[in-house]
């Protein structure tokens, strides 16, 4: 490492040097102020350490990504101040986090739930989005580079810096970044796009929810095998207790053919922030090689299990509880509705009971009149005749039937309308 590099500094370009937050193979990181403005910053080191010819190209290829970087404003996307040169180091001056990054957090030991897990990886997943749209490509998603801040809020850091071939982050291949977090075409050293992004940020979930690498190896070359090659398992075979959502995502995103990952981070975000509503009913595609065995969600053969053909699978023990809900409520509402038209509506061809005898003024037995057979829908319904009316029509039935009698003739001569025959 080069002595500059070992020497306590007090100043860098105009800034001045206030403490060290952290070392490494790059360089160091600073926590320095601003005399101009009076504002903590934090500043990045890379040590150049190349010849004139390198370092010219160096400097070209590092001030085209700070630039790139520098017009990003997102609040998950950490903001860069200044990008500038002293002597041999390059150096990226951007916000001052108080916060721990996200590998200081899983070494502690501490357990994340898996809701505070799906919240930090959507954040990162929506930072990412907003870079790719604006066409910059992070490279290097790692937990090292996602700062969680002590309000809860998450920042990227480092865009734009694993393109830098420096040190050890070079690699046969033009390969940049860290190998347990590289992407298949990374390691074969393809072009690359944000889905590359999305693959590393699949590694970052499946180490939140395990406890370890998605890719293990003694060595360089079996850990990149193993990105290749090696399908992954899910996550619940390691934490039998995670929800079955979680095996979606990581699956989809860690899938070796690019076009079998998520097309899109904000997906992928969407889906984390609902991961107890993801649909489950299209498996997630293996993460199998790319060359060899292309992954197909679709040619995937169905899972032999014994269920009833009338209720899904998801009404009876798994899936989402809304949709076992409404199952359940639809099958409730048939039962009810067969029950009411069984007992409640009379058969067809019934019809009303009448009295057995009608008794005619006359006297005579009548055989009981036939009701017509009119529609139930449209037959009015008889209304309800009050006491006093019952009381009149039982007086007038049983008061003897009068016959008229003409009114007396008029004096003089015979009145109109009376009956020749009784003169």
């Amino acid at each position: 490492m080069n002595d500059a590099l070992v020497e306590p500094r007090k100043t860098l370009g105009r800034y001045e040097i206030v403490g060290e937050i952290a070392r490494g193979a790059m360089g160091v990181v600073y926590k320095a102020r601003d005399p101009l403005i009076d504002r903590l910053v934090a500043i990045k080191t890379v040590n150049i350490g190349m010849s004139n010819v390198e370092s010219e190209t160096f400097e070209r290829r590092f001030f085209r990504e700070a630039k790139s970087a520098g017009r990003l404003n997102h609040p998950n996307v950490v903001t860069i101040h200044d990008v500038g040169k002293s002597e041999d180091v390059a150096y990226i001056a951007m916000e001052f986090l108080d916060g721990k990054s996200l590998r200081e957090i899983l070494d502690s030991g501490v357990v994340l739930s898996p809701q505070r897990i799906a919240d930090i990886v959507a954040e990162i997943a929506e930072g990412l989005a907003f870079a790719h749209r604006n066409g910059v490509v992070h490279r290097d998603v790692k937990p090292a580079n996602v700062m969680v801040l002590a309000s809860g809020a998450v920042k990227i850091t480092d865009f734009g810096i694993a393109l830098l071939p420096t040190g050890t982050r070079t690699m046969t291949g033009n390969v940049f970044g860290s190998p347990r977090y590289t992407s298949p075409e990374q390691v074969m050293g393809r072009p690359i796009d944000g889905r590359s992004d999305i693959f590393s940020l699949g590694a970052v979930l499946f180490e939140m929810l395990t406890g370890q690498s998605a890719f293990v190896g003694s060595d360089l070359n079996g850990i990149l095998k193993q990105v290749l090659t090696d399908p992954t398992p899910p996550p619940s075979m390691h934490n039998p207790k995670l929800p079955r959502a979680f095996d979606h995502i990581v699956g989809k995103a860690l899938a070796k053919d690019p076009s079998e990952r998520y097309q899109d981070a904000d997906e992928m975000a969407r889906d984390l922030r609902r991961y107890d509503r993801v649909d489950l009913d299209t498996p997630a595609p293996a993460p199998l090689p790319a060359l060899e065995h292309p992954t197909n969600p679709k040619a995937m053969p169905a899972p032999d299990v014994e269920q009833n053909p009338l209720v899904p699978s998801f009404a009876l023990s798994e899936g989402p509880w809304w949709k076992r809900k409404v199952v359940w409520s639809t099958a409730v509402a048939v039962v009810v509705v067969v029950a009411l038209a069984t007992f409640v509506v009379p058969r067809k061809g019934s019809v009303p009971s009448i009295p057995a005898t009608v008794v005619a003024k006359s006297g005579t037995i009548a055989p009981p009149a036939t009701p017509a057979r009119r529609s139930r829908a449209l037959a009015p319904r008889p209304r309800r005749r009050s006491t006093r009316q019952r009381r009149r029509s039982r007086r007038r039935a049983s008061r003897p039937c009068r016959r008229r009698r003409d009114p007396p003739p008029r004096s003089g001569g015979r009145s109109r309308g009376a009956d020749p025959s009784r003169r």
